[in-house]
């Protein structure tokens, strides 16, 4: 198998927007049409979302997580979860139903363990970068949870290529951490219509290059996918970490230190990363 060869096949089938989407995921992606529109309210939201268990499911759990309800104050409404998400938010929710999807229909059990590690360690990132965002590079905390859950986008999809191209795995990937993953995950954030400033932190994501201190939304994600607890699957299956750098990553912020930073958040790391996980 010319592996090279295939990564530009599956760019291309995805850049020219030949996607299949689940049940699930088709009323996410028009979730998300929908938050586009200008004339966007909360009602039609609500219809749309409750077209899926799932969604609105995901949509009241993490409104009643300690990142987005500090107060405890616990609800149990659609209506009131999508007002207290906010629409940045609720974009972030419904990418993850539709990068989950993508590995839904994996032909093993193999494949299909991996792409539960591979989604632990994208709500981790997310997690840690919506932290991250108001802690520390100050850039919006919406926007960084929404980079971090699409940041694996490109694996996600090679995962679900599986049933296409059988062996795909277990072939020499050593193209993938070249230019392969930015290849294909730019073709589906762009195919999905994700924002430019998202796309763009996923860019520096994949050229590895952190600034020091952070500062942008891409120096956030790679700092937050850095100090994931969980590592992606993939680099792991290739025997090779995605970049070096070492774990240990001090940063003085306000008088306070990163480690300081993330102990006082562990427990909104902990509620936000557990509610994206079920």
């Amino acid at each position: 198998m010319d592996i090279q060869t295939v990564l530009d096949r599956i760019a291309a089938q995805a850049a020219a927007g030949d996607i299949a989407f689940s049940a699930h995921a088709q009323v996410a992606v028009r979730v998300q049409r929908q938050l586009d529109d200008p004339d966007c309210s909360i009602e039609q939201l609500c219809k749309l979302i409750a077209g899926d268990p799932i969604l609105a499911a995901r949509t009241v759990g993490v409104a009643n997580t300690v990142a987005f309800n500090p107060g405890g104050r616990a609800i149990t409404d659609l209506k009131s979860a999508v007002a207290r998400l906010g629409f940045s938010a609720l974009r972030a929710l419904t990418a993850s139903v539709i990068v989950r999807q993508m590995s839904w229909t994996l032909p093993s059990g193999e494949h299909k363990a991996i792409s539960i590690k591979l989604w632990e360690h994208t709500a981790h990132v997310a997690a840690l970068a919506r932290v991250i965002a108001r802690r520390i590079t100050r850039q919006s905390p919406d926007a960084a949870f929404l980079a971090g859950i699409v940041h694996e986008i490109g694996s996600f999809y090679l995962l679900a290529q599986e049933s296409v191209y059988p062996g795909l795995l277990r072939s020499n990937l050593e193209c993938w951490r070249g230019d392969g993953e930015a290849k294909v995950g730019r073709a589906i954030l762009q195919a999905l219509e994700i924002p430019h400033s998202i796309r763009e932190a996923a860019e520096t994501l994949w050229s590895g290059f952190l600034a020091m201190p952070p500062a942008s939304l891409g120096d956030t994600l790679l700092l937050a996918d850095e100090l994931a607890p969980v590592e992606s699957p993939l680099g792991e299956l290739m025997g090779m970490s995605r970049r070096e750098m070492p774990v240990e990553i001090e940063i003085l912020v306000d008088g306070d230190t990163l480690s300081h930073i993330l102990a006082e958040s562990a427990e909104e790391v902990a509620s936000l990363t557990n509610a994206l996980k079920h």
